[in-house]
């Protein structure tokens, strides 16, 4: 059946199944890229506050 213009592609099960992949592989993506990323940028905020912040050494 030919498919009109402007009318979304009714998804098959193979574009279903690379949909789950993609979003799978998304998810994976999180845990080993950004929550390391994002542990490293809060570590180096709380190390910049407690230098800025110690008090001075009497000497």
């Amino acid at each position: 059946m030919r498919q009109l213009k402007g009318k979304p592609k009714k998804e098959t099960s193979r574009d279903k199944k690379e949909r789950k992949q993609a979003m799978q592989e998304a998810r994976r993506q999180i845990t080993t890229v950004v929550l390391p990323t994002l542990a490293v940028v809060v570590l180096l905020i709380v190390v910049f506050v407690y230098v800025a912040t110690r008090p001075a050494s009497a000497e």
